[in-house]
This record gives structure tokens, sequence and C-alpha cells, in this order.
């Protein structure tokens, strides 16, 4: 494996945090990404388990994540683009798969061959595309087929499979290893949507060359072995982030951020706090202003809702949130116990990626790969030990 610059991973090498520069320190828990990739395994066992890294392993690091998913035994691996192809291939083994979900695009398709990605291809376009690369290549070029199962986003339509099948000389030159497709509505167990797509996508993978089939990331693992096909992706299940809102979260967390308190005052009823001073408290309260805001991928859409915590206390977050900090109502602890410059939670054990982003109205995918790149970065845990001196 390709050794990778501290620089690119972004890690705090300071070991002592307090006088660290940044203002945030995310810590990424490495045995925990392994450990959820393990328990997905036993979920899938009649499946091979995929691991999705797109996106720079969902903002975490994907130089640090991917040896992690290989040791504990992933095979392939799926990203969105070409580039994170071409990065992840550095720092993974040659025996690894990696799969391009966007598939070919016409400048990019000779660096597949290149870098030996897989390509999804997603339309008839796509195809020819890579067919002409394989008459460059001079040789059958491996390739998936995604169909579209009801999603309106990604594949083959039914008329593109009808085109195809009068005309099987578009298909020269491929090597189908896989067909694919991906369900709109897996994180509601009980949507009909999810049995009408499987249906549907056994019946136009009924059309295509035989192949593994492939039809479920995260969500779709926990809707049952009917789901589970050949082979499934998951992604953010690798990560921490619940399934689905049916019960508790099976998964391990992943992250914790904790953020430096810059300062503590005290305010009468009726004083402003913030941008638009749309807090106003209605007796005396004391308040920290503490180094995280929207740059940093805690969204403004969190203004005002949700919390903070120090400890056993929950602080309430008051207020807008600003591009580099916000505030946090911290009335309930006690006298002298917080002081400038230490740490709260805005991620950690007691609150979830996902609970901070039903505070903002959105799902745990975003907030993860919002988080920005000013943070302090630690990865800890067993599985960091071979890259221990990078």
């Amino acid at each position: 494996m390709a050794v990778v610059s501290s620089f690119m991973m972004n890690v705090c090498s300071d070991p002592l945090w307090p006088s660290s520069r940044a203002g945030a320190r995310l810590t990424v828990d490495l045995d925990a990404i392994a450990s959820n990739y393990r328990y997905l395994q036993t979920l899938v066992a009649g499946a091979s388990c995929a691991a999705v890294v797109k996106a720079d392993a969902y903002g975490l690091g994907i130089e640090r994540v991917a040896p992690v998913l290989e040791r504990s035994g992933a095979k392939e691996f799926f990203v969105a683009h070409v580039d994170e192809g071409i990065r992840l291939r550095a720092v993974v083994s040659e025996k690894v798969r990696i799969t391009v979900l966007h598939g070919p695009r016409p400048d990019a398709a000779a660096e597949c061959v290149q870098y030996g990605l897989r390509p999804v291809l997603n339309s008839l376009d796509q195809i020819a595309v890579w067919r002409s690369q394989s008459v460059r290549a001079g040789k059958p070029l491996e390739a998936v087929l995604q169909v579209d199962s009801g999603m309106s986003r990604f594949g083959l339509s039914d008329g593109d499979l009808d085109v195809l099948h009068e005309d099987e000389m578009l298909m020269d030159g491929l090597k189908v290893s896989l067909v694919m497709s991906h369900l709109a509505c897996a994180d509601a167990p009980e949507h009909p949507a999810n049995g009408a797509q499987r249906q549907q996508m056994l019946k136009m993978s009924a059309r295509l060359p035989s192949a593994p089939l492939s039809l479920s990331a995260s969500s779709g693992i926990f809707l049952g072995p009917d789901y589970h096909l050949d082979v499934v992706r998951p992604g953010a299940a690798l990560y921490g982030i619940a399934p689905n809102q049916t019960g508790p979260n099976p998964l391990s967390a992943v992250v914790r951020l904790q953020a430096h308190v810059l300062q503590i005052r005290e305010i009468l009823p009726g004083e402003g706090v913030g941008y638009g001073m749309t807090y106003r408290p209605d007796r005396p309260r004391k308040i920290a202003t503490v180094a995280v805001g929207y740059a940093d991928g805690f969204s403004r859409h969190g203004s005002g809702q949700g919390c903070a915590w120090f400890e056993d206390i929950c602080l309430p977050i008051l207020g807008r949130v600003s591009m580099d900090s916000l505030i946090v109502d911290i009335s309930d602890v006690p006298e002298g116990r917080l002081k400038a410059d230490m740490m709260v939670d805005l991620i950690g054990p007691r609150r979830s990626v996902d609970d901070v982003a039903e505070a903002a109205g959105t799902i745990g995918y975003e907030v993860l790969t919002s988080l920005g790149h000013r943070f302090c970065r630690e990865y800890v845990g067993n599985a960091e030990t071979s890259q221990k001196g990078d």
C-alpha cells in the first residue's frame, strides 16, 4: 500500500491538545468502522459485503478508512467519481476491486483502464463509451450495468433494454460482472416501493447477461435476506449512521466532535444573543461561545435547535449558528466547572450524528459528509496501529 503524507490525512500531531491551534477536535474511531463492517458481514452471510467510500469515506478520510476496511475483509469498494477511484487505488492492494458508480465520462474512460477501475454503465451513451474503450484496449472490459428499478435517478430503462435486445452488437466488448439497482425508500422498511423495486430489478436483470446482482446499500441490508442478493453495498452504516428509525441503532458510533469554549459571559433578561438577536432570555443566563460554526459543517439550519454536552449536562444551542462559532447555555453547569479553553461535545456519547441531523432538519449523511477540514483530526483504535508514525 502506498504511504500517504500526514498533510493529506489532516491529522493533529500535537499530543497536548489544549495547545493545538485548531478550534475543535474530530475523533474517528477506526475500530468502530471495522466493527460495523464485520457486523454487516454477519447479516449478509450469503452475500459479498462491499464498502462504499465515496466522498472521502463520507468525510472521514479515505486514506485512513479504506485500508482498515480492507484489513477487515472488504474486497470490493465503491466510489462515485473516477478521481476518487484513482485516489483509493493508491491506498489499497492491487487485488481490491474498485467500482465507479457514476460511470466512465468520455474524457476519463482511459483512466478507468489505467487504474483498474470498473465503471457502472448507467445509460446507452456510457455503454457506447466503454465499448469504444474496449476496442482501443483490444480486449473485453469489465463493467457493471445499472437498471432503473423505479428511482428515476440512474440506470437503464426498459426502453434501453429493448434497444440492447434489438442490437446485441451494442454489448460487444463488455464483460458484465454485476447488475445493480438502488432502493429509494429502504430507510422505511414498510414502504411498498421496496418490494416493487426488488421485483422490477429481477425482471429487468433477466433481460441482461447473467451476472451477480446487487440492490441494497446500508438501509436495504436491514430489510432482510430477500434484499441481499449477491452483493451489498453499505456506506453510511459503516460510519455509524442509523439504517432506519424503527428501533435502536445497532451500529457503533464512529465520530466524536469536541470544540473549545472561547468565551464565557453572563447575560441579563432581554439581552440579545447572536446575529439577529433571535434569542433573548427571560431570566439571567450564563452562556459560552464555542469554536464550531457552519463553515465547519455545523449547519446554520440548526440555529436555536439541538445542544452540546459537557460531562452529563445538556447545553442548549442559543440563537443563530455563525460561520465560526455558536453559543450554548451553560447556566446548569456548576460554578467554576467549565472554563474558557475547555471542551464540550457537539457529537459524542450523548448526541449522535443522527441527533444533530434531526435538529437541523436533515439526515446523518449530510452532517457527516459536511464536517469541515479545520478540525484537529485524531484517528484512534487498534486498527490504526499499522499507520502510526505516518
